[in-house]
Order: C-alpha cells, then structure tokens, then sequence
C-alpha cells in the first residue's frame, strides 16, 4: 500500500478515536498551576505562579494521532517561560512508516533536531533501531522564531502566540533559553513526546542580553566561552534542564538503558 494511501485511512480513523484517545481537554485562555496534566500517564510539573494555555491543536501527520498544548507565564506584563508539550499517539498502525517519519523529523531536519549543532550548548542523545531519546539545549531568537523561522514548515506556527502577545500588549526578550525534550520507543508503549521549555533569562538574574539575533548572541555555543557571566546563568539552566529532563524520563517509564547520562554531558 502506498504511503498516501496510507495516511488517507489514517486520517479518517483518527477522526473517530480523538475523544478516545485524548480525554483531557484544554481551552485558550484556560489559567493552570502546580502540574499540566496531558493525561493519566503524562503529567509535568509546572514551575511556580501561574500558567496560561495560549496554543492547543490536535491533527493527525504522518499516521501519527497528535495533540499540542502550548502554556505561557507573564510576569510585570513581560513574557518570562513558556512551555510546549507534544503527545504523539502512533498506536500499532503501519509501524515502518510512523518509524520513518518520525526519524525524518528528529535527525534529517536540516534546520533543526537531535545531531550537534554549532547553537547548541549541550546535546544527549541515546539511539537504537527505532528508539529515541533526545535533549538539547541552545538559546532561541524569540521573534524570529515567532514570525520568521528559518523552517518553511514551522512559518504561522507562532501565529497563537503573537496574537496573544499583541492583545495583551506584552513585552518579550529577543533572546530566550530553551531545551528540548523528545522520547519514543517501540519498547515503552509506542508513543512520541516532545516537550519544548523557553526561558527569559531574567528569571536567572542574567546581566544584560546585549547582542539580540541567534549568531551574536552572548549564549549561542561559539560564543558563550566568551562571557562568562553568562555562562555561569547557562550553566545553571543546564541543571534546571537536566532534572526537567529525569522527570520527563521517569513520568514516561523509559528503560534503564534508554535513559541519559548527564554526567557525561557536563
């Protein structure tokens, strides 16, 4: 059967499994604390104050059941973290071509993914076969990510951001620290999730970002031994990153094997 074909009788039979499949329901606007809960088995534990969703959408790629909810933190009318969590339900159909699209989209995305980029700051990586799992971490350039991504594919994505930024009036950096989080196994449940955290790196006590685009940016990884200060301020968003990253392995149930080891990463 040929891969559109495929996708075709996807897409259909994800229409009547979504109420199945994804119980928990999310509504813009909707205001959260303590603990995000995708479902029963998916749970992540919310920095302290209090978080809005600001993006949520569920469709089905490449054979692939997904949902993603996107939450947002304002402190002083300034945008300071964000949070977005992917739940991709690939369940037992056509396996070789889910297997596929999935690697296409973590190793072979020429403008981002797992595989060492000259941005990043840290990269953990355990892979066999099929299996997953995958953190790294580099700085973002906010509104260039928002508005203008270099990934044709990801332009309009920031569209529920910017229109919740431009309502409120918010204030957002130009520069923001991220880590990504990604795990999928045959062997645990046959699921994908990805969670991304974006940091203003304010709440770090960071001096000030004076260069504002990704390749001068103090934090970007050809730079940061150039400054010190800001260094010791990613180093310590490493450590945040690391145990965010424990949590999302022990919630997730990954094998012992499967899991990183972050001593190697320091």
């Amino acid at each position: 059967m040929k891969i559109k074909s495929i996708l075709i009788i996807t897409i259909f039979f994800s229409f009547l499994v979504f109420e199945k499949v994804f119980p928990k329901a999310f509504f813009i606007g909707q205001l959260i604390s303590n603990e995000v809960e995708i479902s029963k088995s998916f749970k992540i534990k919310l920095p302290k104050g209090e978080w809005e969703v600001v993006r949520k959408s569920a469709d089905t790629n490449y054979g692939i059941l997904q949902r993603i909810v996107g939450i947002a933190r304002i402190e002083n009318n300034e945008f300071v973290e964000a949070i977005e969590i992917y739940e991709g339900l690939s369940g037992g159909i056509y396996q070789a071509v889910v297997n596929e699209a999935i690697t296409e989209m973590v190793f072979k995305n020429k403008y981002d993914g797992c595989y060492k980029r000259p941005e990043y700051y840290k990269l953990g990586l355990f892979r066999k076969g099929s299996t997953h799992n995958c953190l790294f971490i580099e700085p973002w350039d906010l509104p260039k990510e928002l508005s203008n991504p270099d990934d044709p594919e990801r332009r309009g994505l920031g569209s529920p951001y910017n229109k919740w930024i431009k309502q409120n009036n918010y204030k957002i950096p130009d520069i923001v620290l991220a880590s990504s989080h990604s795990y999928f196994s045959r062997l645990v449940g046959g699921n994908w999730y990805r969670v991304l955290y974006l940091a203003n790196p304010k709440i770090l006590n960071a001096p000030e970002t004076k260069f504002k685009t990704l390749e001068s940016t103090e934090y970007h990884g050809r730079n940061i031994e150039n400054f010190p200060e800001h260094k010791k301020i990613m180093d310590e968003f490493v450590k945040l990153s690391f145990q965010r990253h424990q949590e999302f392995e022990n919630t997730l149930k990954a094998r012992g094997y499967h899991r990183l080891k972050f001593e190697d990463l320091k």
